[in-house]
């Protein structure tokens, strides 16, 4: 597979991988994706807006240049602290795994970062991922980052990104990391699709971390820590999908990653704030998504090992092959794939059936 190397989010000839639940594998016009779906199904995206995550700037005790890029944060609300990985001179168009170390920190280390100023606060068992806070006030910070900050990029992509080229269609508050990217195959033509199929849609909102760090101690560990919130609205559809024994379809991997933590934390999903904390693979069972939209991901990252939970190792192997022979783009802005996975769904119809009978005791339940 090759790189996506022009940011455009619906291009005419993007592609999708449909690997349903019969185990078949055909490739359609990713375009046509609302055909997949069917009535009562209901469909969840996240509408993060991407933050202007990547800071340059100087180390004030040595004098050195450093990047500062924003990797994480404790709650969706707060802007004063977040987590960062650091980075030498140089900038996206050198690959982030050969790019220059930084300066040496300890905690007490203050930057100049543009018109932002900021201290380290704290190392997190590397020397380049810190705890940072930056002095001021919310709407000093908020207009610091809008300033001087520029998303974060890498080589693959040749050219600067804007901040809306990544942001998707329905992103709403300024709190991902990385653009949510799954979501550039909505527009409001798809949204409209989905309402006349009789499809449901509702999002989450789910600060997607950092991909890559060049650090393959630090890349181990990803993703990192992600809030997230869960809208009333949403939690209420999903049992109403669980009752009905309907298709929970995830567009992207945030949108697992978060309604599956919420899932461990009570006997059915309730909306709130919560921070995902697990690692989704082949080990995990998912207890909500049924199926997921998600871009093409290379085999290693923490994105592909997710997709082992829907597929399997040995049928998501056949999946990477087919990726390659028919030449699909990866990253942000390539193609994307529909998988299904259909030991979860026959569970979730199994107990919603035992619920119909309980219900309605002259009903027959399927066991």
């Amino acid at each position: 597979m090759m790189p996506a190397t022009v940011p455009v989010q619906r291009p005419t000839g993007a592609k999708l991988l449909v690997a349903g639940k019969d185990g078949r594998i055909e490739h359609w016009r990713r375009a046509d994706f609302v055909r997949l779906l069917r009535e009562g199904d209901l469909v969840i995206a996240n509408d993060a807006a991407t933050l202007p995550a990547s800071l340059r700037g100087q180390h004030l005790r040595t004098g050195r240049e450093i990047e500062v890029r924003l990797a994480g944060r404790d709650s969706l609300d707060q802007v004063t602290r977040f987590s960062a990985v650091l980075f030498g001179p140089g900038d996206f168009r050198t690959p982030t795994e050969d790019r220059p170390l930084p300066p040496p920190v300890q905690p007490g280390d203050r930057l100049t970062l543009g018109p932002l100023r900021a201290t380290i606060v704290g190392l997190h068992h590397h020397p380049r991922l810190v705890a940072l806070e930056f002095e001021g006030s919310p709407a000093t910070i908020w207009e610091g980052l809008a300033r001087h900050g520029r998303p974060i990029q890498y080589s693959h992509m040749t050219t600067p990104l804007a901040l809306w080229d990544t942001w998707t269609p329905i992103a709403g508050p300024p709190v991902a990391i990385e653009p949510p990217s799954s979501g550039f195959v909505l527009d409001w033509a798809a949204l409209a699709s989905l309402a006349k199929r009789g499809v449901r849609f509702t999002t989450i909102t789910h600060a997607a971390g950092i991909s890559s760090t060049g650090d393959p101690t630090l890349d181990a560990r990803l993703p990192f820590d992600e809030p997230y919130r869960i809208p009333a609205s949403t939690a209420r559809a999903i049992r109403k999908a669980r009752a009905l024994g309907t298709r929970v379809i995830a567009i992207g991997t945030t949108v697992v990653r978060a309604l599956e933590h919420a899932s461990t934390l009570g006997p059915v999903v309730q909306a709130g704030e919560a921070v995902a904390s697990q690692r989704i693979d082949g080990s995990s069972q998912l207890r909500i998504v049924n199926a997921i939209l998600s871009g093409t991901h290379e085999p290693g990252t923490s994105h592909y090992e997710m997709l082992r939970a829907f597929v399997g190792e040995r049928r998501l192997d056949r999946i990477s092959r087919a990726l390659e022979e028919h030449g699909y783009r990866t990253h942000e802005f390539g193609d994307s794939v529909f998988l299904e996975n259909a030991r979860q769904l026959a569970r979730v119809r199994r107990a919603a059936d035992v619920r119909s009978a309980n219900n309605f005791p002259g009903t027959p339940a399927v066991l």
